[in-house]
């Protein structure tokens, strides 16, 4: 790899990044549109299958048009890996803001950022905190955005368990959901951490929603199974599948915790990864 200049580096990172984001808002990942078509082909549910055919044909329109498969677009949360070659600096955290900034005028995305208190809105999806970035290590310079909607977001919860309370790790799935509903667009895709501290278990939950779809542990599988008995399906109108998938991200924790954090998403668990040319 050639090095280049440090504005080269962040026009680089910037392009990556408006890229990333506008191919996750409007192309699912191949798993995620399996596991649809896997559920659909499934379900006997009249209303369900209904609901399917509009998913199947947002889908198909979204890439056909390219145009965003939501009209909610999400807040920008971006995950960079760093080779060891590059340090994390301004440079680079302006370089993903100046991609988010282009992203929402090119692709477009909605606006979606708003000072918390005010209310007031950026214009283009930026603010204090946002986009919202994390950093790790790897052996290629990568640039990967989950774009977030508020619907799904919403309705994720975190819970203090004592060590004791291992078994209730299921229940707290399966409670969040049912309190969801159809609120967050189902069929979900759950994104479980369990572990860390009472921040970072948030965390684990959300990059849990990055790992493939189409495989699941056993642990996950019964979390997933147990979640669909609840019957909510498609958009909480009924049928067989309430979750895609169930997807679990461990860290260790202190003796006398156990945090554990669900992260919803809906049936469209957007994401996208790009490899920074510099």
């Amino acid at each position: 790899m050639q090095r280049r200049e440090p504005e080269a580096l962040r026009e680089a990172l910037a392009k990556a990044t408006c890229r990333a984001m506008r191919d996750a808002v409007i192309y699912l990942p191949s798993d995620v549109k399996q596991a649809i078509a896997k559920a659909a082909s499934s379900e006997t549910n009249a209303v369900a299958q209904g609901e399917y055919e509009n998913i199947t044909k947002n889908i198909l329109v979204a890439e056909r048009l390219g145009v965003p498969l939501c009209q909610d677009t999400g807040v920008p949360v971006v995950y960079l890996t760093l080779p060891p070659e590059i340090p994390f600096s301004q440079n680079l955290f302006d370089a993903v803001t100046d991609g988010i900034r282009r992203a929402t005028q090119e692709t477009p995305l909605r606006p979606n950022v708003v000072d918390p208190l005010t209310r007031h809105n950026s214009g283009d999806n930026t603010g204090v905190g946002m986009p919202a970035i994390h950093v790790q290590p790897g052996e290629r310079f990568m640039v990967t955005v989950l774009p977030k909607g508020a619907g799904a977001e919403n309705v994720s919860r975190i819970v203090m368990l004592l060590p004791s309370q291992k078994e209730k790790i299921e229940d707290v799935v399966v409670e969040t959901m049912l309190i969801a509903g159809g609120r967050p667009c189902p069929p979900v895709v759950l994104g479980v951490g369990i572990g860390g501290t009472f921040d970072g278990v948030t965390a684990l939950a959300k990059e849990a929603l990055l790992q493939p779809i189409n495989t699941m542990t056993a642990f996950e599988q019964k979390l997933c199974d147990s979640v669909n008995r609840l019957g909510i399906g498609p958009m909480g109108l009924g049928g067989s599948t309430t979750a895609l998938a169930v997807k679990v991200k461990t860290a260790a924790c202190h003796t006398a915790s156990l945090p554990v954090a669900v992260n919803v998403q809906c049936w469209a668990n957007r994401h996208a990864t790009v490899e920074v040319d510099w």
